[in-house]
């Protein structure tokens, strides 16, 4: 049985066709440019596919209330054109299937819950670090959507009084986002991630932001594995200096078998970037 998948981005949308073990048949990209023109070339990408359903995992903020008169819309999106617009209509009214809809990053951790890496918990957190920091949650075996859905990239973190750089949100004076993401890294060291893979310094600083995070997403959602992906988690030298920023600000407090294996508890996306088109292929499946 066929499935649709799109993985919503700011940038580019992809379209997939995959079936029920998540194997990817195939895929597209189209550019992220409006409305009308991106969603044209994605209805006529699906339509003679042959599928039962389709998932979107979409960039937000979304309306992901079906009691709400805008469910399945993108909200008070920083791009524009795509403002209050409504993403699940378009695409059912014009394939006339079921369709699931989540965020992106919901989307990244259903892939990694269902075929990756944490599979078989009910309890665990995606978080993305690139251009902007999103997270994902599931607990108790269902992704958290609550008001709206989470915004682990604004969690407020105090900003270290050796860091010269300067938070890059437009909304907040010291969150993850803003002091822990691509543009900051580049904005406070002049150059971009890649280009500063062995200045050490770089990275002990992003690791103390990222771990000190985790351990409040730790704290307050306890999670049985804490998932991290994005461009800036390419960098693999930072995934120890993490779990010791992580073990340190912990001191102690939790004292689980879980906790016991850091390597093994803040890991790196298992699904060669697939997660988030591979999770939009489990949303189909679930709303069929």
């Amino acid at each position: 049985m066929l499935y649709g998948a799109l993985e919503a981005g700011g940038t580019k949308m992809v379209c997939a066709i995959g079936d029920e073990t998540g194997k990817i048949h195939e895929q597209v990209s189209i550019p992220t440019t409006t409305p009308d023109e991106t969603m044209a070339q994605i209805i006529d990408y699906f339509k003679d596919k042959g599928i039962k359903a389709i998932g979107i995992a979409c960039f937000g903020p979304i309306d992901l209330d079906k009691k709400s008169e805008t469910y399945g819309y993108i909200t008070s999106t920083p791009k524009t054109a795509w403002k209050n617009f409504d993403i699940v209509g378009c695409v059912k009214k014009a394939l006339g299937i079921p369709v699931g809809f989540d965020t992106d990053v919901n989307g990244s951790l259903l892939g990694e819950i269902t075929y990756g890496c944490a599979k078989g918990l009910t309890d665990a957190i995606y978080l993305t670090i690139g251009t902007g920091i999103g997270g994902g949650v599931m607990t108790n075996g269902k992704l958290l959507h609550g008001m709206m859905h989470p915004e682990l990239g604004h969690v407020i973190i105090n900003k270290r009084a050796d860091d010269k750089g300067e938070c890059v949100c437009p909304y907040h004076e010291s969150c993850l986002e803003g002091l822990a993401a691509g543009p900051s890294i580049e904005k406070r060291w002049g150059r971009s991630a890649k280009e500063l893979v062995d200045n050490e310094a770089v990275w002990e600083l992003e690791a103390d932001y990222i771990g000190t995070a985790l351990v409040n997403y730790c704290m307050t959602l306890s999670p049985q594995k804490i998932i991290l992906g994005g461009g800036v988690m390419h960098q693999m030298q930072l995934f120890p200096l993490i779990r010791k920023v992580f073990k340190e600000k912990m001191a102690g407090y939790i004292n689980t078998k879980t906790l016991d294996n850091l390597d093994e508890y803040i890991v790196p996306a298992s699904l060669n970037d697939d997660q988030g088109i591979m999770g939009a292929i489990k949303l189909a499946i679930d709303a069929e």
